[in-house]
């Protein structure tokens, strides 16, 4: 699935600048990226070693460390579903398997149609309301294997 991104320029050049192309700030800024891509591109990098002074296996540390932030092109969702411990004795691994089969990717991967990645992920927060999953920055609650195949058909029809 091998994709080329067209790069807005000026807006990467803006996210810098917001930062004063501050070293100290590489974490946001790769964030406020990833943001407007749904991953980094590799484009990006040798300009961020540039505009930053910062070696590249620092980007590469930094970004590899963080699941908000990926390399690899992500689906327009991404769909963390917490795998922490109140959510998982209520049933996460198995809206995992569900989504697994309906979207027929592992952990970690982006389905064909670029719509979804999966991701799972230790905590959300939400204990009292497990399972939980995160679509991109909203949080579900109270899922069990058919709300959370709903949920996704919900973002299948919003996307068409």
């Amino acid at each position: 699935m091998e994709t080329k991104t067209s790069i807005d320029w000026k807006r990467v050049d803006s996210i810098i600048e917001k930062y004063n192309r501050d070293k100290e700030s590489l974490l946001m800024i790769l964030q406020d990226i990833s943001d407007m891509y749904n991953y980094v591109p590799p484009e990006v990098i040798p300009v961020l070693v540039k505009k930053l002074g910062v070696r590249e296996s620092l980007i590469y540390s930094v970004a590899t460390f963080y699941k908000t932030i990926s390399l690899k092109p992500r689906g327009k969702y991404i769909l963390s579903v917490c795998t922490g411990t109140a959510c998982h004795v209520r049933g996460a691994e198995k809206i995992m398997d569900a989504l697994h089969s309906e979207l027929n990717i592992a952990e970690g991967e982006t389905s064909e149609d670029r719509l979804f990645t999966l991701l799972g992920v230790r905590c959300i927060g939400c204990c009292a309301s497990g399972p939980v999953m995160n679509v991109n920055h909203d949080t579900h609650g109270g899922l069990d294997r058919s709300s959370a195949l709903k949920l996704i058909e919900e973002y299948r029809q919003q996307a068409s």
